[in-house]
């Protein structure tokens, strides 16, 4: 048994696939998705979310937003989100970088978020570098 997945920023579809089960961090803590998982909606934390789907797993850096199960589909909508796979690892250490720079200065809510999705774009791509040829 599978679900509907679609993972949806205000730019675009990041990922609409079936899905044998679902990973994601809430805002009170770690959830786990089958199919026919009691329907809830519930706030997202910024933090990888993992996908497994016909016996590969996907990695992906969501950005906080809102979770959605209904029995046989899940909907992630979320300000940011990114497949491990898309993340520009310059890009995500520079925007570190920068970001430390920065609240080394000053401490705004901005500045934490940005070092915040920095971060987690960098654990997505430690987790799929370590878990090799396993993550499609």
């Amino acid at each position: 048994m599978t679900f509907a997945l679609e993972i949806i920023t205000p730019d675009r579809v990041v990922l609409r696939q079936d899905a044998d089960f679902i990973q994601v961090r809430g805002k009170h803590g770690e959830l786990g998705i089958l199919p026919g998982h009691t329907p809830f909606f519930t706030a997202l934390a910024s933090d990888l979310l993992l996908v497994k789907s016909a016996g590969a797993e996907q990695i992906v850096a969501v950005m906080g937003g809102f979770l959605d199960v209904a029995p046989t589909k899940v909907t992630i909508l979320a300000p940011a989100a990114e497949l491990a796979a898309e993340i520009d690892e310059l890009r995500a250490r520079t925007a570190e970088e920068r970001a430390r720079l920065q609240l080394d200065r000053e401490k705004t809510a901005e500045l934490e978020t940005a070092l915040a999705r920095s971060l987690v774009r960098l654990r997505a791509l430690d987790l799929v570098g370590r878990r090799g040829s396993r993550v499609r």
